[in-house]
């Protein structure tokens, strides 16, 4: 009996960790406007860097550090990849896995209905599945802050993004996440 008490203690007191750590989770992402941050991305075994601001709802302005120096940018309705080679694509941000993950409000909403993952007791992980897209997001357990995410899109593209030096509630341009014109 005591054996079946202490494992019933354990669980709960796991389950209590795992609610105070969601609800510190969703109080810090209320709290947060913009995030500015270094990243590292891993699409399909290519490994990309830059920087990127992202302003809540669905608008990012990524600068790569790549031979191509390619930017990201969405408004919030459009996404638009450009690079100094002069290719330019255009997508509706609906299209894409961005469209759940930069809107905190959608996050927030999942997040209260999910069983986090404890990973190593450093991070936690979030599964969203919507629309044929598998969606992980990743948070930090001792700050609370977004660490990153991983995609798995209806095509199996695989694309893994690692963010630090983050930065919230930066002072932005107004005109910041301008979609750039083609060439």
């Amino acid at each position: 009996m005591k054996k079946i008490l202490i494992i019933f203690l354990l669980i709960n007191l796991n389950n209590l960790a795992h609610g105070s750590i969601k609800n510190n989770i969703i109080k810090k992402l209320e709290n947060v406007n913009n995030l500015s941050f270094v990243f590292e991305q891993n699409i399909n075994g290519k490994i990309e860097n830059g920087n990127c601001i992202i302003e809540y709802p669905k608008k990012i302005f990524c600068n790569y550090k790549n031979l191509n120096d390619k930017i990201l940018v969405s408004n919030g309705k459009s996404l638009v990849i450009k690079t100094k080679s002069g290719s330019y694509y255009r997508y509706s941000i609906k299209t894409t896995p961005l469209n759940y993950i930069l809107d905190k409000n959608f996050l927030i909403n999942k997040i209260q209905n999910l069983e986090g993952r404890m990973i190593d007791n450093k991070f936690i992980n979030f599964k969203i599945i919507i629309e044929g897209n598998e969606i992980n997001i990743f948070f930090d357990t001792n700050n609370y802050n977004l660490i990153g995410w991983q995609t798995l899109d209806i095509y199996q593209n695989l694309s893994i993004t690692y963010i630090y030096s983050l930065e919230i509630n930066q002072t932005l341009e107004k005109n910041f996440f301008k979609l750039p014109a083609s060439n």
